[in-house]
């Protein structure tokens, strides 16, 4: 197995099955700091620099809080008009980063553009997180999203997945490219427009995905043993920032409601949603048992303290 120090962390496709579980081993091993809300010192010389333009609330504060709790310091921006690459001068991705690369051990980093965490790593002499670049990929996500089930379930091969909502979206390609290394069919439900594209279709066919699609949720809930849902009403990911305005209603095709959790769910499934939503999940099924996103969010930060000490070198 690759050691993970100084290693950049940027697509799932980048993983083999083993350093999956060695993360799994690590978070679970860090996972008593956070539970007991404790900080201590395993990071203690080193700094993160959060690079974010594009506006983030759980990503970006549980990778600080994560950095906290071991001990790190924070510094970095979390808005694109706090950069000069927005402003008159249009700061390149390279000179951004041969930057920060002086100002911090780490950068994780949030773009608008498909990509850009791949450009940084290229320059910066500092491993490089990706935290979501444009409609690419989602890596610490869907670790976290896996970790959370492997906890819950005590397994992951022999699971089957149900994933809701838009397939362009860079949670729905990093799940995917992380659930080749497992024994996990997953169905995907989208509106036509959102579908799989065909292009990567013919790519995770090519890591031999068991998948398939369905028009309605209703035709593949009673058979998930996990439920990942995310929004058909998105803002576009390409842009930097955008400001909340008119939005339709998520049809009742890609909707997870209470009723329909009781009528057709399997009792003991478990549904994840990496937030913000908008109505897909009512708030009335936050306190089913089928619920596990407050679950998911603590385990942001302990997967993200995972990958900090790994990364950086506190653990091997």
């Amino acid at each position: 197995m690759r050691s993970f120090l100084g290693r950049d962390i940027l697509s799932l496709k980048d993983f083999e099955r083993n350093e999956f579980f060695r993360i799994f081993e690590v978070a679970k091993e860090l996972e008593p700091i956070a539970r007991n809300r404790r900080n201590v010192e395993l990071l203690k010389e080193k700094t993160l620099v959060t690079a974010f333009y594009q506006p983030s609330t759980r990503t970006r504060l549980a990778h600080e809080a994560a950095m906290i709790r071991l001990g790190g310091q924070v510094t970095g921006f979390s808005d694109a008009k706090m950069t000069r690459a927005g402003d008159w001068y249009q700061e390149s991705i390279k000179d951004t980063v041969k930057m920060l690369e002086y100002y911090g051990d780490v950068i994780v980093m949030r773009h608008f553009r498909q990509g850009a965490p791949h450009e940084a790593a290229k320059w910066a002499s500092v491993p490089i997180i990706n935290g979501g670049d444009g409609w690419g990929e989602h890596p610490t996500q869907i670790l976290t999203d896996l970790y959370t089930v492997l906890t819950e379930k005590g397994r992951l091969d022999g699971l089957k997945w149900l994933a809701v909502g838009d397939m362009r979206m860079r949670t729905m390609h990093s799940l995917a490219y992380g659930l080749t290394q497992f024994d996990c069919p997953i169905t995907f439900v989208s509106p036509p427009d959102m579908a799989l594209t065909e292009e990567f279709k013919a790519e995770i066919s090519q890591y031999s995905l068991d998948y398939k699609e369905v028009d309605h949720v209703e035709k593949a809930i009673g058979d998930a043993d996990v439920i990942l849902v995310e929004p058909v009403v998105q803002p576009d990911y390409t842009k930097s920032r955008q400001e909340a305005g008119e939005h339709g209603l998520t049809p009742s095709n890609y909707k997870i409601t209470r009723e329909l959790l009781e009528k057709k769910a399997k009792p003991d499934a478990i549904l994840l949603h990496s937030l913000p939503r908008m109505d897909e999940i009512p708030p009335d099924v936050d306190i089913t048992r089928w619920s596990r996103y407050w679950q998911e969010a603590f385990n942001g930060v302990v997967m993200r303290m995972a990958l900090l000490a790994l990364v950086l070198g506190a653990m091997e």
